[in-house]
């Protein structure tokens, strides 16, 4: 059987792993127009930071590497157009400028996203940079050294994590973000209690703008300054543009392959797109939410890997449902953790629900332990089933794992009630007597019966 994959971040590497140990006689190629494969782009924001000084440590296997398991990596080679009538696609080697055909048994698409880039006047000057590749972050982390100011467009996990980065190199850093409250991701008051740490931590060299926009960046060669909507001015030496991200289907919608209302590729439970034959998987799909099979597109490392995995099982003969998301995330900001799963309360009420919902702040662990923290957790569950809908956690104690746990009971149906009963560790180092996710859905389970 021959495998051909259309790129080779964290989905496609990992289909062409999963597909090698499946079926070892198999002839597997991934092409991709980047320099690097199989490396991890969320670790990148702490390359840039410092905390390891060799961007090496972010690969994690190499084109050798590959190639030693039998795998061929075409690096720099970008696929122009996929023929299913032929069961073909054709690439361009990017250095020799050289067209070709490849014929495929099965072909998996994992063009992941690109960043977006706002229709912003100037947007094309020096030292104005989008985070995607390794090229990217090694670019951002020697220019971050030579800076004393620069600028991030967009508050969302990308602008928080680089900022962090930025002001960890002692630059005076003003994130800009058009919604009321960075992290607009979240619900309004949890968004506005990480907003007010940002804030508070470093406000010497830490400035957020919210309700506005940049409407123009200002120099001749490079970027000195950006304009704002708001008739702001603020000078810079650098410019970080994480506007959020869009889904790579252009070839997959030219050749025929069903584009979900979400703009990312629709697959089936079994990654399969509407062309036989043709799968798909990372951040480049579309996927459902796990608890209402709602569509969705969130681009997270953890899915795109998961659904690699889904998608080389299935296309090699081991037939496994993908059973959908929950979008669980978490980030942080030097000490503060912030992590949610599911339907945030502002998701649920867009989309037709009646949530039900409780916010408290307990310590994480024993109040007499000396590394004990607030942790603010937010529930949200369905006032007709009392089924678990979603969560929200932030806080500098142990935050994400009560997400983590909130994310288990979500994907096993559980309500209010239930998860009032869980019998959750306890021991002073590690929790309170009775757990905060305890307590939150005691006092939900009260509000569910009103």
């Amino acid at each position: 059987m021959k495998i051909v994959i259309i790129g080779g971040v964290a989905a496609g590497a990992k289909a062409a792993a999963k597909s090698k140990r499946l079926v070892p006689d198999s002839k597997i190629d991934i092409y991709t127009q980047d320099s690097h494969v199989s490396y991890s782009a969320c670790g990148m924001p702490y390359y840039i930071q410092g905390n390891f000084e060799d961007y090496h440590n972010l690969i994690i296997r190499t084109p050798e590497r590959f190639e030693k398991d039998g795998i061929d990596v075409h690096l720099y080679h970008r696929v122009e157009k996929i023929l299913p009538d032929l069961n073909k696609i054709v690439v361009r080697d990017l250095d020799k400028d050289i067209v070709f055909e490849v014929e495929y048994d099965k072909l998996v698409i994992a063009t992941g996203a690109v960043p977006v880039r706002p229709n912003i006047k100037n947007i094309d000057l020096k030292n104005i940079f989008t985070l995607r590749r390794l090229e990217d972050g090694i670019a951002i982390r020697e220019k971050l050294r030579k800076s004393k100011r620069a600028v991030i467009l967009g508050g969302g996990y990308i602008g928080l994590e680089l900022l962090e980065a930025f002001v960890a190199n002692k630059v005076h850093t003003t994130l800009i973000e058009r919604s009321q409250h960075i992290m607009s991701i979240l619900d309004e008051e949890i968004g506005e209690l990480v907003q007010d740490f940002v804030s508070t931590l470093y406000p010497e060299r830490t400035k957020i703008i919210t309700n506005d926009e940049v409407t123009e960046f200002i120099g001749e060669d490079e970027v000195n300054a950006v304009k704002t909507k708001n008739s702001k001015i603020i000078e810079t030496d650098m410019v970080l543009v994480a506007a959020g991200v869009r889904p790579v289907v252009d070839i997959a919608k030219e050749a025929g392959i069903v584009i979900g209302k979400t703009g990312a590729i629709k697959v089936n439970s079994r990654m399969q797109t509407n062309i036989e034959n043709i799968f798909a998987c990372g951040d480049c799909i579309e996927n459902v939410y796990a608890m209402t099979g709602a569509a969705v597109w969130i681009p997270l490392g953890s899915n795109a890997n998961k659904e690699g995995r889904s998608a080389a099982m299935n296309l090699c003969g081991f037939p496994e449902d993908f059973e959908g998301i929950l979008g669980s995330a978490v980030t942080k900001y030097f000490g503060l953790t912030i992590s949610m799963t599911g339907y945030t309360e502002k998701y649920a009420k867009q989309n037709g629900y009646d949530p039900v919902t409780v916010m408290i702040t307990k310590r994480d662990k024993a109040g007499y332990m000396p590394d004990a923290e607030n942790v603010t957790l937010k529930l949200v569950a369905s006032r007709r089933t009392h089924q678990l809908m979603g969560g929200q956690a932030i806080g500098c104690g142990d935050a994400d794992k009560r997400i983590n746990t909130l994310s288990a009971a979500i994907l096993a149906g559980i309500t209010a009630e239930e998860l009032a009963g869980a019998d959750i560790t306890y021991a002073p180092p590690f929790s309170t007597s009775i757990d905060p996710l305890i307590s939150a859905a005691r006092i939900l389970v009260e509000k569910l019966k009103k």
